[in-house]
């Protein structure tokens, strides 16, 4: 199964599986982002677009806000507000989203640094802690976020907590062998765990060929604790406790836009 995408009348190459299904959980879990929402993450992927200045080289995560500064950019490149700007996508869906729009890329492995990088959030902290991978691509997020000192989380403001875990539970990609043993670790540290799955049941796949345990963990009272627990165990490829990584985060809501700094 394939599907397209529309953007304010332009129209995406077909997704594939396991990005449609990364792309249907980028926003409350699956749900249909309303148009209010969408227009917040417009602003967001707007404000984030005026900390590029020409010449830079310019990470980009995953996530549905991060398609929207996709669409944006191009736009901004066509029409000559920004210039000499290169691209370093992170995941399939916002590569193919990039090229087709004709932004210039290049891999990570391909640039002597990177300006910056925007990214989204499935759920953000005051202290800008994160939890990410709602959309599947966690680890080249966390490669790509640790590949820079600055990177910046642009999303809508529903996605602020007072506590990681409130509101998104915490993906962890693993290897698929040995899947039984993970649950059972994962559950001993207290999670409620899911095995995600794509449109068609099936067990969804990262662009690694690995699996996400999507765990709830509830409110998490340590989060590094739990991060180093979760990094210690062999089969764990990454987690998405994003933890003092984002330097700023640019969040639109009802009251406007809102710039949070980690102090």
């Amino acid at each position: 199964m394939h599907v397209s995408l529309l953007y304010g009348g332009w129209q995406s190459p077909p997704l594939s599986e396991g990005s449609q299904a990364g792309f249907l959980r980028m926003d409350l879990g699956g749900a249909v982002m309303n148009e209010t929402m969408k227009v917040h993450k417009q602003e967001a992927a707007r404000s984030a677009l005026e900390l590029v200045a020409p010449g830079m080289v310019v990470g980009l995560g995953h996530g549905s806000t991060v398609l929207w500064a996709v669409r944006l950019l191009a736009a901004w490149l066509q029409e000559g507000r920004l210039r000499d700007v290169t691209v370093v996508p992170c995941s399939i869906l916002i590569e193919r989203e990039a090229k087709a729009l004709g932004i210039p890329l290049k891999q990570l492995d391909d640039v002597p640094h990177l300006d910056l990088v925007l990214d989204g959030a499935d759920e953000l902290t005051p202290a800008l802690d994160c939890i990410k991978g709602g959309g599947g691509a966690l680890l080249k997020e966390k490669i790509l976020a640790q590949a820079t000192d600055t990177l910046i989380i642009i999303a809508d403001s529903s996605k602020l907590s007072p506590a990681l875990g409130t509101h998104w539970p915490v993906p962890v990609e693993c290897v698929p062998w040995g899947r039984r043993f993970q649950v059972a670790y994962l559950e001993s540290l207290g999670a409620t765990v899911v095995l995600r799955r794509n449109a068609e049941g099936q067990a969804f796949q990262t662009e690694q060929g690995n699996i996400i345990l999507d765990c709830d963990f509830g409110p998490i009272v340590d989060p590094a604790r739990l991060a180093r627990q979760l990094s210690a165990r062999a089969g764990i490829v990454e987690h998405g406790l994003f933890l003092d990584m984002a330097r700023e985060a640019l969040l639109a809501g009802p009251q406007g836009l809102q710039r949070l700094r980690r102090q």
